[in-house]
């Protein structure tokens, strides 16, 4: 679950001289792509659907012929087997035990699913933790379950980090720019490893960064999980959110002051608070079906260093039928998020087969469940095609921006790689630069797909569009993305429209299609910065490739 609208260092090596050509990326192609996988036809890509059949063939087609060659063993699909989970017959999530019982409805007031695969889930008079933030991070002497046992009980976690709040970058887990630790994937697995049988995080709308609506129209109906051997019998029984005004009431219930204690839970040696005599329960049945989702890849072969890889990468799949508009329609279409990377990724293929081939081999990978927690990314680093050490770097295009042409682009994850000296050098071709995320807090970092890569060493580039408009500066692109976040995000009205400014668009395919270029064209191998967190991780992998 994501949302982006809105949208160094220098290597030696020089750009090769192609790299710096304007390339010409065709609007007509992202049109066509976008309203194609984004018309009702394709009912909202959801993976294991009629809609994903129906869009893996197109970016097949697309990918043929774009000049591509079938980027895995002569197929241009590399399988993903997930399992689909639909919650049915959902009970009232019952809190008992602070005062009158406290029942919570499924989908206005609590979300609730479960990551096991199993045909039915009860948890019946779980007592209740608050766990903080929910965290265990040694390295930062940092245990938010410490002096405590979960197993068989209920926790109740705060989204985001403890020093969200922190106006700078200073502090314990960096400031207001989150960490993983702040992630929702990662509190649920975190209780999982602590035995917890319910996982409830308390939703907030400024630290999550998204309201309520994208909680309840992403978390309710067909739910896609990774296939595991224990059909995920180690994870928490059940898991979901609830509203801030029902863990304030439910607080108010023992006498207890939710906003001291979430102040409390900010601070270091903070103490997980049992919440005497309350207890949890829900149930649910699961409907099941296992299925083989996948992604598709498609190859330019390189020349003299073919068995070297550069990576463009892209989701196709979205949220398919999905919480009604008042207009009726159920269908998420995704037409921004994320039919328009999509169709960048064919484009890049188009604009790259023209130009002729490069030293080094392209792979163009449009992945599966990224909506999920990045399932097709994730699954692909497990199981790459091309060895992950042999994969010099790579870009992501996630949710491209209608809100016309910038002076910038932001980007995510600024001064960790390499990469930005490419960055800066494509950009600065086209008179405009490079900014940090002004919302570090939102963790985009961690909600796509480049940081399934990321996270096993490979330097991925992943930016925005830029937020200082052309047309109205700041303040315009400020408009816009709230416009988006609050009318369209994750919503049935992420459609296709035909009036849209692709100026922008094209100016920032543009720039990926320089960075994947120079990439291409050149013999470096760009690197995390000394002292982050996927140094080391590259280092070895690459000591490994020599």
């Amino acid at each position: 679950m994501r949302h982006r609208l809105l949208p160094a260092l220098l290597l030696a090596s020089a750009t090769p001289a192609a790299a710096q050509t304007a390339p010409a990326i065709s609007e007509q192609t992202l049109k066509d792509v976008t309203k194609e996988l984004s018309s009702d036809a394709f009912e909202g890509r959801a993976p294991g659907t009629a809609g994903e059949e129906k869009t893996i063939a197109y970016l097949a087609r697309r990918f043929a012929a774009a000049g591509l060659q079938p980027g895995n063993k002569g197929s241009w699909y590399q399988d993903v087997p997930m399992v689909e989970i639909t919650a049915t017959n959902v009970s009232p999530l019952v809190f008992r035990g602070a005062g009158a019982p406290i029942a919570l409805a499924y989908g206005p007031q609590a979300v609730i699913g479960s990551y096991r695969v199993a045909p039915a889930i009860a948890v019946k008079d779980s007592p209740v933790v608050f766990v903080g933030y929910g965290i265990v991070a040694p390295e930062k002497g940092w245990n938010d379950y410490a002096g405590v046992d979960v197993r068989g009980k209920t926790v109740l976690i705060l989204v985001n980090d403890p020093d969200w709040k922190t106006p700078g970058l200073d502090g314990p887990f960096g400031g207001r720019a989150m960490t993983y630790y702040g992630r929702w994937t990662y509190k649920f697995e975190e209780a999982a490893r602590q035995g917890a049988t319910a996982a409830i995080i308390i939703h907030q709308t400024e630290p999550a960064a998204y309201g309520w609506n994208v909680v309840q129209s992403s978390w309710t109906g067909a739910q896609q999980v990774a296939a595991t051997k224990n059909d995920g019998a180690d994870q928490s029984a059940a898991i979901g959110w609830i509203q801030q005004d029902a863990a304030r009431k439910l607080f108010a219930g023992k006498d207890m002051d939710f906003d001291a204690l979430t102040a409390a839970a900010g601070r270091k040696g903070f103490r997980a608070v049992a919440l005497p005599g309350v207890t949890a329960s829900v149930s649910f049945d699961n409907t099941i079906r296992r299925h083989m989702s996948r992604n598709v890849v498609g190859v330019l072969p390189g020349t003299t260093r073919k068995d070297d890889y550069v990576l463009y990468t892209a989701h196709w799949d979205h949220l398919g039928h999905c919480e009604k508009a008042p207009d009726g329609d159920d269908i998420c279409n995704g037409a921004i998020d994320n039919a328009t990377g999509t169709a960048a990724l064919v484009a890049l293929a188009e604009a790259n087969k023209r130009a002729g081939p490069t030293p080094r081999s392209q792979l163009f990978l449009a992945v599966t469940g990224e909506e999920s927690g990045l399932l097709g990314s994730a699954y692909y680093a497990a199981n790459p095609i091309v060895p992950l050490a042999k994969t010099v770097g790579g870009v992501n295009m996630d949710a491209l921006s209608m809100a016309g042409p910038a002076r910038n682009v932001v980007v995510v994850g600024k001064g960790k790689s390499e990469l930005d000296g490419y960055l800066d050098r494509a950009l600065a071709a086209q008179g405009r630069v490079a900014t940090a995320e002004p919302t570090p807090e939102k963790g985009f970092y961690y909600r796509s797909d480049h940081f399934s890569l990321a996270k096993l060493g490979v330097p991925m580039l992943y930016f925005d569009a830029g937020d200082d408009l052309v047309k109205g500066g700041k303040a315009a692109g400020k408009a816009a993305a709230e416009d988006y976040e609050a009318h369209r995000y994750h919503g049935p009205k992420d459609e296709y429209y035909p009036a849209w400014d692709w100026s922008g668009v094209v100016q920032d395919v543009r720039v990926y299609y320089a960075v994947g270029r120079a990439l291409a064209e050149g013999d470096a191998w760009p690197n995390w910065v000394a002292g982050d967190e996927f140094r080391a991780i590259r280092d070895k992998s690459r000591a490994g490739a020599q």
